[in-house]
């Protein structure tokens, strides 16, 4: 009948939902079921660890420029350099992707660069779920979260408490801006004061997972790391840091990347904003004792000793 209201009618394709299932069950460990299922290493005295977050408002911009291929990387680097300043060891990753209207050529490449990401960080991509929001979102609208899961030996776990005054911070190179501070980005763009440039804007975030395994591994005595993200140094480096001491960072030891530079140079961000949004070139942060600081920063790319611990409080400039 005419009249008929079918699902297809009220916007959600079932054959677009289908064709995306068939194209991603090969990247879903064990395939496409109910919920996904893996072994536990063994263990001694183990915490299991898991984060979850998001790629913001870099979607929007991604999508305007037509540089979508980046995003899923974006995704698991949130969740897995967060975890990654526990110690922990790898376990799975799962994803959730929201649109209007379900693309399964765009929603299969999002979930093909999750599927890459996940393998290059040893994580297993054990499911996921893509949801179709016809008439709640714009059918042009794309969201997504992850969530990542690891384990790490109590006695081994990164953190505040094993910080001393005299460590050393490390920081290493971020591939760009990452996936904070976009909204910021986005008006500079949509203002004229910021090219539109997608290779330089959106480069995908970097994996730091197997830098901090490459340390541990090699028997440095890390201390702690912060993941700078949203809020840039000032707020997550003193997340590892216990009461009564702060970081000092001096911002001449390294040079910003270009996506930096660029935002720098309009002249429209504020430095306190800029240090309070950006990562500034510095995507990840270790905390380690001074002997060895030089070892190291030769086992890990783009990374150099960029300030200190010492009494006081939080952080600062120096």
């Amino acid at each position: 009948m005419s009249g008929d209201v079918t699902y297809e009618s009220a916007g959600v394709s079932l054959t677009a939902a289908r064709d995306h299932t068939a194209n991603i069950a090969s990247l879903v460990s064990g395939g496409i079921g109910f919920a996904g299922a893996m072994a536990l290493p063994p263990t001694r005295d183990a915490l299991i660890v898991g984060c979850t977050d998001g790629v913001g408002t870099k979607i929007q911009l991604a999508q305007k420029l037509g540089r979508t291929d980046g995003l899923g990387q974006d995704l698991v680097a949130m969740c897995v350099n967060d975890l990654a300043c526990t110690g922990a060891s790898p376990l799975f990753f799962l994803d959730y992707l929201a649109v209007g209207k379900l693309d399964p050529q765009v929603a299969g490449a999002f979930v093909k660069g999750i599927a890459r990401a996940c393998a290059e960080t040893g994580y297993a991509l054990l499911g996921g779920e893509t949801a179709e929001h016809p008439g709640v979102v714009a059918p042009d609208h794309l969201d997504a979260a992850g969530f990542a899961c690891g384990i790490v030996e109590r006695d081994v776990m990164l953190g505040e408490h094993r910080v001393v005054d005299g460590d050393v911070i490390v920081g290493v190179d971020s591939s760009g801006i990452h996936s904070n501070g976009f909204s910021l980005v986005r008006r500079l763009v949509d203002t004229g004061a910021l090219a539109p440039d997608a290779e330089l804007l959106l480069e995908p975030t970097r994996l730091y997972t197997a830098d901090v395994a490459r340390l541990q591994q090699a028997g440095i005595d890390l201390h702690a790391v912060a993941h700078i993200t949203g809020g840039g140094m000032p707020e997550n480096l003193p997340r590892v840091i216990p009461a009564g001491l702060r970081a000092c960072v001096d911002p001449t030891t390294w040079t910003p990347n270009a996506a930096i530079q660029a935002v720098l140079a309009t002249g429209q961000v504020p430095e306190d904003d800029a240090w309070d949004t950006f990562n500034m070139g510095i995507g990840l942060c270790l905390i380690l004792p001074s002997p060895d600081a030089e070892r190291a920063c030769a086992l890990v790319e783009g990374a150099r000793v960029i300030g200190r611990i010492e009494q006081g409080d939080g952080f600062t400039l120096g």
